[in-house]
């Protein structure tokens, strides 16, 4: 028979710890944050349906986008034991210079939608982690208001290839003034993808008071105040529009632009030259030869060509097509500090991040950007621990097999 016992007082006491009231509701929400999954679960409560379908959608049927996180899902990792990881280090040198990890922020469009912050919490954010920021030129905050709220961040400036060359030009010109370090020209939009997340939910710049939107509004009260107090909704790029994403994206850029007008832009822009959306080793190879300084595969988060190829699948192929003649980085699909290990082990000296931070700014504002960073970063280095590499660039491909 088993002896039972009423315990004492001086046994249960030690037991109880119940968990510290947090009474500021971001921060309760926050901690309770342990992935990027868990903080996409918070903004799609937090901000309105077509906001959050904006940023979390993709084209069409959205193949392309779960084609690439399923194949970061169905990757194997292969950890080699006994190595001293009593240190591990994260930062990683690109573009000449090193950053705190091999991730940067990826450049996205009408930041301030997902919250009122917008592009100067992430830019903040980037700054105090050590992180590359990239502004988009559909950002919804100016180029010059950027660098003022993160002057000491790694800056970069996406620009898509306009209509009006001269509008592209200023672009360039007034991020130069500016202190950016780099330019990254996205070159897979020659015309909108069909994002039919954005259509059913009718979805525009600037959001219309519907009987629909209003109704949403009474479930987000608190989006739709920041949105209506704060300053208007500015561009990066461009004075005002009112209508779609598509109709504008159809309306500023350029379906005929080619190779040979690297050499416009090259005159107008002497720094670094990185040039996102390369879907293909011949691709990579012909912006290779053409100059330029770091090639992102990427096929824009799925939200172009639905069925496009898979940026980590293109990986190992483009890394040996190009050799040391250019950095190669990747996006799409990246949702855990496992991800980005991945990507690099498999040879990419970067990777970018988008949804992951968005995530993190619909749940909490620069707060949610912050712990977005922080998850990343510590599943960056709990990965390289666990596979028993020390330095970022210990990893290699005998870290991953692909599926």
């Amino acid at each position: 028979m088993t002896e039972r016992q009423i315990p004492s007082w001086s046994e249960l006491r030690p037991l109880l710890r119940p968990k510290p009231i947090q009474l500021d509701p971001t921060r309760r929400r926050l901690d309770d944050a342990l992935t990027i999954a868990d903080l996409r679960r918070v903004a799609r409560r937090r901000t309105p349906r077509s906001v959050f379908d904006y940023t979390d959608g993709a084209a069409e049927a959205e193949i392309s986008l779960r084609r690439a996180r399923s194949l970061f899902r169905g990757l194997e990792l292969r950890p080699s034991i006994l190595h001293d990881v009593s240190r591990v280090d994260t930062s990683a040198a690109y573009l000449g210079t090193r950053s705190s990890v091999p991730f940067a922020f990826a450049p996205t469009g009408f930041t301030r939608l997902m919250h009122h912050e917008g592009e100067r919490a992430v830019v903040r954010v980037a700054a105090r982690r050590g992180i590359p920021y990239a502004l988009s030129t559909m950002g919804t905050t100016s180029i010059e208001d950027v660098a003022e709220a993160g002057p000491d961040a790694r800056k970069w400036f996406q620009l898509y290839v306009w209509k009006d060359r001269a509008a592209g030009e200023d672009l360039m010109a007034r991020a130069k003034a500016a202190g950016y370090e780099a330019l990254m020209l996205t070159v897979d939009v020659p015309v909108a993808g069909a994002r039919l997340r954005d259509t059913r939910n009718g979805f525009a710049i600037p959001p219309a008071l519907t009987a629909k939107t209003v109704l949403d509004a009474a479930t987000h009260p608190a989006w739709w105040m920041n949105l209506l107090t704060t300053e208007p909704l500015r561009f990066a790029s461009l004075s005002s529009w009112s209508g779609t994403v598509a109709d504008l994206l159809d309306q500023l850029f350029d379906p005929s632009m080619t190779l040979a007008d690297l050499e416009w832009l090259r005159a107008s822009w002497d720094g670094p030259l990185i040039i996102k959306g390369i879907q293909t080793v011949d691709d990579a190879v012909r912006v290779t030869d053409a100059g330029a300084d770091a090639i992102v595969l990427s096929n824009h988060g799925g939200r172009q060509l639905d069925r496009a190829p898979v940026p980590l699948r293109l990986l190992p192929d483009v890394t040996e097509a190009v050799g040391d003649r250019t950095e190669v980085w990747v996006d799409t699909g990246i949702m855990s500090g496992a991800d980005v290990v991945a990507a690099v082990a498999l040879g990419a000296r970067a990777t970018l991040v988008g949804r992951a931070y968005l995530y993190g700014l619909m749940a909490g504002g620069e707060r949610g950007v912050d712990r977005a960073a922080e998850i990343l970063t510590t599943e960056v280095r709990r990965t390289m621990a666990l596979l028993g590499v020390s330095s970022v660039d210990e990893l290699g491909p005998q870290h991953v097999r692909l599926p």
